[in-house]
């Protein structure tokens, strides 16, 4: 143990209130002891719970343990406590241009930089996000990155190939569905609160949403539209147009933060092009 981590250590066994929190547990990300920085800044959270300098740190050390989910809510609680935080908007935007929105994260770098313009890891940042938009070949499919609404857990349900369509702990049985532009179900399944399977319905009322939302767009001189997101006491729902020609519905429970249930969104829209043989 280096002789700052032990007099940081003896400084908050001394003072448990004392926010030396945040640099003890800085001091042991950066040694790699990330377990020990995770427990040290979650005791420092439960004394402080709005310190945003706490929830920043934490999305680093969730970042470097690889629960890339959580570092997200930890820098988008973060914004809520403090919207100027640029440490935070570089973190969201770095896993923006892991999950492959290169438009989201650009906008949450260049905030970052108009914030903090002499911080030269965010202009790096903003630097290579660029670089790799202009080395991507232009696309005629829209832009993944939307959000909807619905009942969570009571409508959460798919059919295996959906299962097999969207893997991973974040999809499976929890409300993922694709639909063609003629409202036809291709994946999936949602499930009302009686447990009756409602998704061709819901399909069937999509359809043409994808047009609607070009139209709009386009008479408001917005460009092309990438999202669409619904918020309501009784749940989210994020709604993506993984290509032209089909929308991909994302159901979560209203307790879950949008900006996550977007996140998910986008990696299920990645899995539904990989499925439908659509190159990145």
């Amino acid at each position: 143990m280096t002789d700052d981590i032990r007099a940081l250590t003896a400084r908050l066994a001394d003072e448990p209130s004392s926010l030396a929190f945040l640099e003890l547990g800085e001091a042991l990300r950066r040694r790699g002891q990330v377990d020990a920085a995770y427990k040290v800044v979650r005791g420092g959270l439960s004394r402080y719970p709005g310190l945003a300098d706490a929830h920043d740190l934490l999305g680093r050390i969730l970042g470097d343990q690889g629960d890339l989910a959580g570092a997200f809510d930890a820098w988008a609680d973060a914004l809520r406590f403090d919207p100027m935080r640029s440490g935070a908007l570089k973190g969201i935007g770095f896993l923006y241009f892991r999950a492959g929105n290169v438009e989201a994260a650009l906008e949450h770098l260049q905030r970052a930089a108009d914030i903090d313009p002499d911080d030269q890891s965010i202009a790096q940042a903003l630097a290579r996000v660029r670089a790799a938009e202009r080395a991507t070949p232009v696309s005629t499919h829209a832009e993944p990155a939307a959000d909807t609404i619905a009942p969570a857990p009571a409508m959460a349900g798919t059919t295996d190939v959906a299962t097999s369509l969207f893997p991973g702990p974040e999809n499976g049985d929890q409300g993922v569905m694709l639909v063609d532009g003629n409202g036809l179900r291709l994946s999936g399944s949602l499930r009302s609160p009686t447990n009756e399977d409602v998704g061709d319905r819901v399909a069937a009322e999509l359809a043409g949403v994808s047009k609607e939302a070009s139209r709009t767009a386009k008479l408001l001189g917005l460009g092309a539209w990438v999202a669409i997101a619904v918020e309501s006491p009784e749940g989210n729902l994020f709604l993506v147009p993984p290509t032209p020609q089909t929308l991909l519905l994302t159901v979560r429970d209203s307790s879950l933060p949008m900006a996550r249930l977007g996140l998910i969104a986008e990696r299920a829209a990645r899995d539904a092009r990989a499925w439908l043989g659509v190159p990145e």
